[in-house]
């Protein structure tokens, strides 16, 4: 009989830390689990269709691998099933899978925090396993928001349904050195909570700083290359900010309205300005994604807009940057005058359709997403993303003001504050992320010197042609 096994196929990649460290990766497990390493990639062997094949986001640090290992091995414990566990880059997971399911030979599960490009072009295509059995036992748990970006259409079977299953939900917020303000004269309560007063806080913080500090320092750290999927997500809820609606609730191309253009327009023509007036590094067109975060970490920032908790986890919770230091605010008020409303970035597991292993699959997401399963896997790997369950909420760990990161994070959730990507409403706006059509527009204006005007137009132009293309 078949040792329970756990295979890890861990690769050696850079890592975030405080002092961007390159980390090796330290595996774990049971006395009683047989440890073996192989390349996914050439497929599986024979005597192996009754392991279950997992295929996981890289995390951007040792705890949330070692977090999920632990999970995995609980499981295999309790049902002496096989599991093999492979960890990749977000990139390097997306080509991979788009291999495998060419070949026929997709993994049993996938999970990709990059999965918002491809998920709802993947469910449209018919190439998911309908999770409802997985859903339906905690639905009335999950909130609405959260539950909706996961009821996806399947074109080719002409119906909607589940087609993933939430893991865990982030939303925007702003980064900054609370110490560098100090230096200056400066204090959390100095810093105005309307649009436009906010923002010019960030642009008088640097030459105070640079004068203070005697060193290169910038203000605000906004991405603008179009290799980072952080681009897209903050530029969406700067469009967000502005009530700039490129599709409406069932999922309709606006882009015909005057209002909207117009809004596509002004919002390039804010978000380009700080790196032509030099309050954004010039390295920022060519970023990647974990670059503004290295930025703030490193000091050569002041603030930045990031999508999940991933810059204070950084810098363990029981260190002073951590505690006192490093704040995590919300974004200030709409340029209206309203409070802001939040893209919630729900990141999900899926199940191919072709996989081999569909109902073993389904048994492991269903111990998963149970409440105390997931919150205990989260909590471990470092709170870096928040639960998608309403019952998860409840837990201290979440709320307690003492943690002043955590606690932030969680009110747009608990103040219902959040609206669905445009991924969720159209799967067609996934090629939108997919093909950096942001990036390639803030580009266009920052290195090629093209006009907003010229840059929204082929912006749009590129996005109706997606949605044609799509519709045919």
């Amino acid at each position: 009989m078949l040792k329970k096994i756990l295979l890890i196929d861990a690769f050696l990649i850079k890592q975030l830390t405080v002092c961007v460290v390159t980390l090796s990766l330290v595996i774990a497990c049971h006395s009683d689990t047989q440890l073996q390493t192989e390349d996914i990639g050439t497929g599986r062997s024979p005597f192996e269709t009754n392991i279950l094949r997992v295929w996981w986001d890289k995390g951007y640090y040792l705890e949330e691998d070692e977090a999920l290992k632990t999970l995995v091995n609980n499981w295999i414990e309790q049902t002496n099933h096989q599991v093999r566990l492979s960890f990749y880059t977000n990139d390097e997971l997306a080509q991979k899978t788009q291999r495998a399911i060419q070949a026929g030979d997709p993994p049993d599960i996938l999970m990709n925090d990059a999965g918002d490009r491809t998920i709802a072009t993947l469910a449209w295509q018919g190439k998911l396993a309908d999770v409802s059995p997985v859903i339906e036992p905690v639905k009335n748990i999950i909130d609405d928001t959260i539950l909706s970006s996961v009821y996806l259409y399947n074109q080719v079977e002409q119906k909607q349904s589940y087609y993933a299953v939430p893991i865990h939900v982030s939303s925007p917020h702003i980064f900054y050195w609370r110490n560098l303000l100090q230096q200056i004269g400066k204090s959390d309560g100095d810093i105005p909570q309307d649009w436009d007063g906010f923002w010019q806080f960030w642009r008088q913080a640097q030459p105070d700083l640079q004068a203070t500090m005697k060193r290169e320092i910038y203000g605000i750290g906004l991405p603008l290359s179009v290799a980072a999927v952080d681009t897209y997500e903050i530029f969406e809820q700067i469009l967000e900010a502005y009530d700039v609606a490129i599709v409406n609730p069932e999922g309709n191309l606006q882009l015909d309205s005057p209002a909207v253009r117009q809004g596509i327009i002004n919002c390039l023509q804010w978000y380009s300005e700080f790196y032509l007036q030099g309050y954004v590094p010039p390295s920022a067109v060519n970023w990647l994604n974990p670059d503004n975060n290295r930025s703030l970490l490193n000091r050569q920032v002041v603030m930045t807009p990031n999508n999940s908790l991933s810059i204070p986890a950084a810098l363990g919770r029981d260190s002073p940057e951590y505690q006192t230091k490093l704040v995590t605010a919300p974004y200030p008020q709409k340029p209206s005058g309203e409070s802001m409303t939040y893209i919630a970035l729900v990141r999900q597991a899926i199940i191919l359709k072709d996989a081999t292993n569909q109902e073993l699959a389904q048994e492991f997401l269903s111990y998963l997403i149970q409440p105390e399963v997931i919150g205990d896997y989260l909590k471990a790997a470092g709170g870096r993303f928040f639960p998608v369950n309403q019952q998860s909420w409840l837990d201290p760990f979440w709320t307690d003001p003492r943690d002043p990161h955590l606690s932030t994070a969680a009110q747009p959730f608990l103040n219902q504050q959040t609206r669905l990507s445009n991924t969720a409403l159209n799967p067609a706006y996934s090629q939108v992320l997919q093909q950096g059509i942001w990036g390639q527009a803030l580009n266009r204006i920052v290195v090629d010197g093209v006009t907003p005007e010229t840059a929204a137009e082929d912006a749009i132009a590129q996005i109706k042609m997606i949605f044609s293309q799509w519709n045919q």
